[in-house]
């Protein structure tokens, strides 16, 4: 192994992994660093699946890039014989007036998405006999979405890096970062590298880092639970049921029909506590809500989904004030791009993100439009200059 590159990535998660990748490929030569061994249960990407939506109701901007991003999964299903993505559909419900339900009907609308829309609850209910949504509810649902298998999509993408020639340095915390005019310098426990360019795609670690690089940004990251129930698998099994993202007043779901037997697996997207990442209490259930939010959601709209516990799990969001994504070069140094705040939205782009990760850093430029993930944007600078 050389201590020079071309580019380097620290944080080998789903960003920095597929960013690996694609710098690999094009005969990059490159250094993927992770202070684990991913795929791996510490970050932001453990668990078996993720949704994947492309009617976004996080805004119209993240539509073409979710298209972009199911276009990169399909290919890397090409690649290798793990399954990557499974098609289930995706409902999306909640009260009338919803903005977020709002959101992913306009988007779906907006760039000609096969998406069917429900005025009522009845008429959802009617769809999928397991969901008990009230009358005052509408929502959309989209059948080309699905589940996408995390841990699957890291190991491909570690493998064809691999293969395509980058080196990759596992279980070892980067302990420093040193920006110079043209270079970068990345030291660990087991020696230093330089590069002449970096990427930053580190997770919860990313406040840390980027503070080594005098780059303070509102980056939050809070504990999360997600659970795995028993179910009516007549009702609940993904060849009938679908993924699902329901937007209420008091709170915000999201789950999993029962894969293989698992059972409906569930999480709440907000109302996370606020951490530090090497303090995280990783054990479920040490506060009551990690499986009383979430039960009481499927005892009221899923019922039949509401059976024994078989896991739970918790996991980390970074979040941003907007909880928009920060994609941007280094407003100071443009030979470090970052990846940031993914704000529990982010997995199913990580395809896409580390093609544009691997663009901003072979080029300086993407043809992805990124504008919405400034590092500089107005909801980030005034928060920091807030807190500071």
């Amino acid at each position: 192994m050389t201590s020079h590159y071309d580019v380097i990535v620290v944080g080998a998660g789903s960003m920095g992994m597929a960013a690996g990748y694609y710098l690999a490929k094009e005969g990059t030569k490159t250094l993927l660093i992770d202070a684990f061994d991913p795929p791996h249960e510490n970050g932001s990407h453990s668990g078996d699946t993720r949704l994947i939506r492309h009617a976004c109701g996080e805004g119209f901007e993240y539509v073409p890039l979710a298209i972009r991003a199911q276009e990169l999964w399909d290919d890397l299903q090409q690649k290798t014989s793990e399954t990557i993505f499974r098609k289930t559909g995706v409902v999306t419900f909640g009260p009338r007036g919803s903005d977020f339900v709002n959101q992913a009907i306009a988007g779906g609308q907006k760039y000609s998405l096969p998406i069917d829309t429900f005025d009522h609850g009845e008429e959802i209910n009617k769809r999928w006999p397991g969901i008990n949504a009230p009358e005052g509810h509408f929502g959309c649902y989209e059948p080309e979405a699905g589940v996408l298998f995390s841990g699957n999509c890291i190991r491909a993408f570690r493998r064809l890096a691999t293969h395509s020639g980058a080196d990759l340095i596992t279980n070892t915390p980067v302990e420093d970062l040193e920006i110079f005019e043209n270079t970068v310098t990345v030291q660990t426990k087991v020696g230093s590298y330089t590069a002449d360019k970096l990427i930053v795609s580190a997770g919860a670690w990313n406040r840390k880092l980027l503070s080594k690089l005098n780059l303070e940004l509102p980056l939050q990251p809070s504990r999360q639970t997600i659970g795995w129930f028993d179910a009516d698998e007549s009702l609940y099994q993904a060849d009938e049921f679908p993924g699902f993202f329901v937007d209420l007043p008091t709170g915000i779901y999201y789950g999993f029909p029962s894969v293989d037997g698992t059972g409906l697996k569930i999480g709440r997207y907000d109302a996370g506590e606020e951490l530090e990442p090497e303090y995280m209490n990783r054990e479920f259930g040490i506060y009551p809500k990690d499986e009383g939010d979430i039960r009481g959601f499927l005892e009221t709209f899923m019922p039949q989904a509401a059976g024994k516990l078989n896991v739970g799990k918790a996991c980390m969001f970074t979040n941003t004030p907007d909880e928009n994504f920060i994609i941007d070069l280094h407003p100071e140094h443009a030979h470090v791009a970052i990846a940031a705040g993914f704000s529990g939205h982010g997995y199913k782009f990580s395809s896409v993100v580390g093609e544009i990760l691997s663009q901003l850093a072979t080029t300086g430029i993407t043809n992805h439009d990124i504008s919405l993930f400034s590092a500089t944007r107005p909801s980030l600078q005034d928060h920091v200059s807030k807190t500071i």
